[in-house]
């Protein structure tokens, strides 16, 4: 599935590749964590070519 890469980057920073295996490729259940609905909630309002640092949670 495509993703931008600023929500692709936040995703591995959140995740291991273990867990993403296991979450496998349902955009809900990524959300159900509450820093990726943070992240989509401030993501939202940028425009679609915005791109910035990201941290790693944890």
């Amino acid at each position: 599935m495509p993703v931008h890469p600023i929500c692709h980057r936040t995703i591995h920073a959140t995740f291991t590749n273990a867990q993403l295996a296991r979450i496998g490729d349902d955009p809900e259940v990524l959300l159900q964590d509450p820093a990726i609905a943070k992240f989509v909630e401030w993501v939202a309002s940028k425009p679609p070519d915005f791109h910035a640092p990201t941290r790693r949670s944890g």
